[in-house]
């Protein structure tokens, strides 16, 4: 069994879809043993203590520096001993150093098919709101592993979603989050957790099933 630590800064639907699955028993090799908040006021803790998974919240602004922000982090991963990282709308920045400590061990889940609408400053309903300015006609979710480059890591699933007519970035960002981030999350953490997921020459392969 996998222990799975989730970084989180806001109301935590994302957490919620992981929560909801593994009580489903969608992700039979893996659990989630731990809940880190950027923010004290993050919803995302209440839904960790309903579910009774510890959490604790690490604000960047009361470190001194990146290093002891860095060592705090890495710190609480290890004593719950992570197996995987997933960011789940987590907005503070991860450092190459703890990038390495969990080198493709570290998930994120993007509202957008990337390449597209995505990259440093594309978060949150800026995603759908140039979206919607571009006038695209699908647009989508993307889980990948995280490396040095905003949004570069490889690939591990895509999902589309059609862009209806009256859109506005809420409504848009409702319907990405309903039809593609809550079942591309579960799916890519249960992938990994089987050790289905290989990462070679920048893409992902997903191993077929041993019959």
């Amino acid at each position: 069994m996998l222990n799975i630590s989730v970084l989180v800064s806001g109301g935590g639907t994302n957490l919620q879809a992981l929560i909801n699955a593994q009580k489903r028993g969608e992700i039979p090799n893996g659990r989630i043993s731990l809940v880190v908040a950027s923010r004290p006021d993050a919803y995302a803790l209440k839904r960790a203590e309903k579910a009774g998974i510890s959490s604790i919240v690490l604000r960047r602004k009361e470190f001194v520096n990146q290093d002891t922000y860095d060592d705090a982090l890495l710190g609480a991963l290890a004593d719950h001993q992570t197996g995987l990282v997933i960011l789940a709308g987590f907005l503070t920045i991860i450092s190459t150093r703890v990038i390495h400590a969990y080198k493709n061990r570290i998930i994120n889940i993007h509202p957008s098919l990337i390449p597209s609408f995505c990259g440093e400053g594309f978060y949150g309903l800026r995603v759908h709101e140039k979206a919607l300015a571009r006038g695209v006609k699908v647009t989508g979710a993307t889980v990948h592993f995280v490396n040095e480059v905003c949004d570069g890591g490889p690939i591990i699933l895509q999902k589309a979603v059609e862009v209806q007519q009256g859109d506005t970035p809420e409504i848009l960002q409702r319907r990405v989050m309903e039809q593609a981030e809550w079942k591309l999350l579960p799916k890519a953490a249960a992938l990994f957790c089987d050790g289905r997921l290989i990462v070679k020459d920048g893409r992902v392969e997903i191993k077929e099933v041993s019959k």
